[in-house]
């Protein structure tokens, strides 16, 4: 029986199939090659009907979501992405641009649905929408691959071989894209995020996270074309597949160096924070301290706390730098704490570094979230949602200091909610000489849903590809420890004040993410874009071949 995901573009050489000598005479003589030869003026057709491949792009969706937290299923991921894959096969662009945003939607509306708990439907809806254009654009550029793949790439080992690096370059380079725009992106859905429990998670400290959402992709598009290929045996398919699987699998852990450690007290003080809630200044800042000081008499070298843990600006309001005076003071060691400063008339997030009674230095947020931290095109929007644009009642600015404060001694890189998403700000850290990472957030907006998984499962993964410690520390939750290995060093219970004091590991080791992740990206991003072109061009040539 042949498989429905048989290619039927052109006959694989050696098949003995009639054709395979106009193929080759064509592909080897002189002079006699052209698109309008044989088999070559074909296209891929369709594997799958329009209403099927609808359904299944739509199960795919949600396949995909399945694989991050809090399903956390992560088999599922590269499920969703063969799902995907294979409703795209054969299809003409416009077609290709349904399916893809179907899939794109459902698994962007399922992914991000924490956003409707304070916020409502309207921002969950926009950057559904916005994200789910982006994903059905990749889906066409995909299609195209398949559909023209042989045309450009005519024997079996040319379309086993290159068609699934084009595929998975593709799809990382959409994933790429979205990472940076529009306003300085929402990386939140890379399928490498997907996989911070997964026996694949090593895997990001060689690669990065863009190499390790492409090696993925690659795995299933190459087990796709295996399938596709009828001449290859089923036994033959299997081995091949399991072997591609194993080759991933196979490569040894990086051994993640350490180098000494320094005492970490990581307080969370589980406060009412979130953007909507009502309550009185300094309670926030209250919580924290009353937390800390159920630690006093614990030697440590740093205490850390969360985003907007400080709800008043030591530097603007006298109390609370006397607050941060007696807690500095009583647990003997400086002080790194959340709040919002106000510079010239400017408002940043910013992470503060309290000691000897003053600020020693700071860090300011480099990835403010629009829509929630600042509002682009204020006007514009308030007079579509005038009651949700009011709720963002200050535009923070985009912070340019450096990443990096020496506290104690140790160089602590320092970053603030969304920024553990940013390849960029990521990078900076272990550029300006980070020994540990100081990962502070504020979940609280979005209370007991998925989110703060979501975002401790990217920390994880930023630990084991930057060979460093993360300390992940909420006002709410899910707050942890997290050793240069991906494991757990310590963690709190989400929902509940409480407190982390660890011996936490140092490194100044240099991963090889660290060294070429950047290069791993751009690399595989050209390779699809490459691939795209050449099926565009080999598209255009049988057309012009093809007329009278």
């Amino acid at each position: 029986m042949t498989s429905v995901l048989s290619h039927s573009a052109v006959p694989a050489p050696g098949s003995g199939d009639p054709r395979d000598t106009g193929v080759r005479d064509a592909l080897t003589k002189p002079g006699r090659f052209s698109f309008s030869d044989h088999r070559l003026t074909e296209a891929s057709t369709p594997l799958l009907p329009l209403w099927l491949a609808c359904l299944l792009a739509l199960g795919g969706g949600l396949s995909l979501m399945s694989g991050f937290p809090g399903a956390d299923v992560w088999s599922l991921t590269l499920v969703g992405v063969a799902a995907i894959l294979v409703s795209l096969v054969g299809q003409r662009w416009n077609r290709a641009l349904l399916v893809g945003l179907i899939a794109g939607l459902t698994f962007w509306c399922a992914h991000i649905s924490w956003l409707t708990l304070y916020l409502g439907p309207v921002p969950w809806l926009a950057l559904a929408v916005v994200e789910g254009a982006f994903f059905a654009v990749g889906a066409v550029a995909i299609a195209l691959v398949y559909r023209f793949a042989g045309l450009v790439w005519p024997t079996r080992l040319g379309r086993l071989v290159i068609v699934p690096l084009v595929v998975a370059g593709l799809w990382t380079a959409r994933e790429a894209a979205t990472a940076v725009a529009p306003e300085g992106g929402f990386s939140w859905g890379r399928v490498a995020f997907s996989q911070s429990t997964s026996p694949f998670a090593h895997l990001v400290a060689f690669v990065g996270i863009s190499g390790l959402s492409f090696l993925l992709v690659w795995l299933v598009a190459f087990c796709i074309q295996l399938c596709r290929e009828t001449s290859i045996r089923t036994v033959s398919r299997v081995t091949l597949a399991v072997a591609a699987g194993a080759l991933l699998l196979v490569v040894p852990a990086w051994a993640a160096p350490t180098s000494g450690t320094t005492r970490i007290a990581a307080v969370q003080g589980n406060t009412k924070s979130g953007l909507l809630d009502r309550v009185e200044a300094g309670d926030n800042l209250n919580a924290h301290i009353t937390e800390t000081l159920k630690l006093e008499g614990d030697p440590v070298d740093m205490v850390v706390w969360p985003e907007n843990a400080a709800d008043l600006d030591p530097e603007a309001s006298r109390a609370a730098a006397a607050d941060l005076d007696f807690i500095s003071g009583i647990m003997k060691a400086p002080l790194v704490v959340g709040t919002v400063a106000e510079r010239d008339g400017k408002y940043y997030n910013t992470s503060l570094l309290w000691e000897d009674g003053a600020v020693a230095d700071f860090y300011d947020k480099r990835h403010p979230v629009p829509f929630a931290e600042y509002m682009p095109a204020r006007s514009f929007f308030r007079a579509l949602v005038p009651d949700l644009v009011d709720l963002v009642t200050r535009d923070y600015q985009v912070g340019t200091t450096d990443t990096v404060m020496n506290v104690n001694g140790v160089v602590a890189g320092i970053s603030i909610c969304f920024d553990i998403t940013d390849d960029s700000a990521v990078q900076s850290m272990v550029d300006d000489g980070a020994q540990v990472i100081l990962a502070q957030t504020n979940n609280a907006d979005f209370g007991q849903t998925d989110e703060n998984l979501q975002q401790l499962a990217i920390a994880r993964l930023r630990a084991i590809e930057t060979g460093r410690s993360v300390v992940n520390i909420s006002t709410v939750g899910h707050s942890a420890i997290i050793a240069p290995d991906g494991s757990t060093i310590d963690a709190i219970s989400p929902y509940v004040p409480g407190a982390m004091v660890d011996d936490v590991p140092l490194s100044t080791t240099i991963t090889p993410a660290s060294l070429f992740g950047t290069g791993v990206e751009l690399f595989v991003s050209g390779l699809g874009l490459a691939g795209l072109v050449m099926a565009l061009v080999a598209a255009g040539l049988r057309r012009r071949n093809a007329r009278p």
